[in-house]
């Protein structure tokens, strides 16, 4: 199959996820024991895209011990840099990958050997157009709060708008839904979904209660 074949199923079917379930939880955490509880937290409140920073502790032991035991989940990984870590990461069970940068290398050996969507990170219209046309599967708009949140979305809309765009840095459970109705496909959270006391406190309850108030609040925004 050819790049452009490969590059075209992917994006069809990453699309397709990301329109049905429009945030994914961001596990950055210091304790594999702990990133565990907090996928299982976000999972029982509805949410089904769950990524495992790869800087986490035992982040491939993770996302394999996650892979069985949610199965009703996506469970991808965050923070690769090289093309070393993208290949741990894919054999561990990795099911997306997102990258704090554009490297068109690691794209390219996400989409052509491994045929497994990849969003980078991007910030100016000249980076998101140069992953775009690389063949990313998306591309994450970081740190989306510092250059003015949902109106950045939407000044993107009009010469970008072919582009799917997942904000982070800066969503929260209350904004979220702006962020889709500003032309977002889907937005990422990290610690506003997971608050570093609710964490301590291994408060999962409420961090499940989080979850479902915000796949509530995507779910019934206008799109």
């Amino acid at each position: 199959m050819s790049f452009l074949n490969k590059y075209t199923t992917i994006s069809r079917s990453w699309t397709q996820l990301l329109q049905q379930h429009r945030a994914i939880a961001v596990i950055r955490s210091p304790s594999s024991k702990l990133a565990l509880s907090m996928a299982k937290a976000v999972a029982e409140g509805g949410m089904r895209l769950i990524e495992i920073a790869w800087n986490s502790d035992r982040a491939a032991a993770t996302i394999t011990q996650l892979r069985n035991e949610l199965p009703e989940c996506i469970i991808g990984t965050g923070t690769i840099l090289n093309l070393e870590q993208l290949t741990e990461a894919i054999a561990c069970g990795a099911q997306f990958l997102f990258s704090p940068h554009v490297n068109p290398e690691l794209i390219r050996a996400a989409v052509d050997t491994y045929e497994t969507p990849i969003v980078p990170g991007a910030l100016s219209p000249t980076e998101i157009v140069t992953a775009w046309q690389a063949g990313a599967s998306a591309v994450k708009v970081f740190p989306i709060q510092a250059v003015g949140g949902t109106n950045y979305i939407k000044s993107l809309q009009g010469p970008l708008g072919q582009i799917p765009l997942i904000p982070t840095g800066g969503v929260t459970v209350e904004n979220a839904s702006h962020f889709i109705e500003a032309g977002a496909i889907a937005v990422g959270l990290s610690s506003q979904l997971f608050p570093p006391q609710l964490v301590e406190e291994r408060n999962w309850l409420a961090i499940r209660d989080r979850a479902q108030t915000l796949v509530h609040s995507l779910t019934s925004a206008p799109q």
